[in-house]
């Protein structure tokens, strides 16, 4: 073990290096891209390369520059990896639902309605992009499901 202390000590770019592997596997194994490890992931390894090159030398150099770099990092990073995580991936066509023609119930609108589907009447709502009220007794198409909210359009 003291072989392995002594080697980082001297090679302390290495350090910096193994810290930044060792972030970005729990970052990516654990918490999933959340952000907070892969920030300093990116501080060590910058700082790392910077001793590798000779530029810093010292550790209270090395500290100041791991926190500098991951903080910049954050800031510059932080809107394009939160646009990226949350956009979506389109509408959920996993339903066996999606397609279905089902009877009205009760007049479907943007704010109410039921369809009747195997015996059972279940919410359902006009989808985006149509105005035009369905009737009870007309028929309607099942566009998209969200959670137990049919969206439908006019058949």
């Amino acid at each position: 073990m003291s072989g392995l202390v002594d080697y980082f000590i001297q090679n302390q770019d290495f350090l910096l290096y193994s810290i930044a592997g060792v972030c970005l596997v729990l970052e990516l194994g654990v918490l999933g891209m959340s952000g907070p490890l892969l920030f300093l992931a990116l501080g060590c390894f910058l700082t790392g390369v910077l001793v590798s090159l000779g530029a810093i030398t010292g550790w209270e150099l090395q500290v100041l520059s791991v926190g500098l770099l991951s903080a910049i990092a954050a800031v510059l990073l932080w809107k394009p990896l939160k646009k990226f995580q949350n956009a979506g991936s389109g509408r959920d066509t996993s339903s066996d639902m999606i397609g279905k023609i089902l009877p009205v119930t009760h007049s479907i609108t943007r704010d109410q309605g039921s369809v009747s589907y195997s015996g059972i009447d279940w919410a359902a709502r006009l989808d985006a992009g149509y105005t035009q009220t369905i009737d009870p007794g007309q028929r309607a198409c099942v566009v998209a499901v969200d959670g137990s909210l049919l969206l439908v359009k006019p058949e």
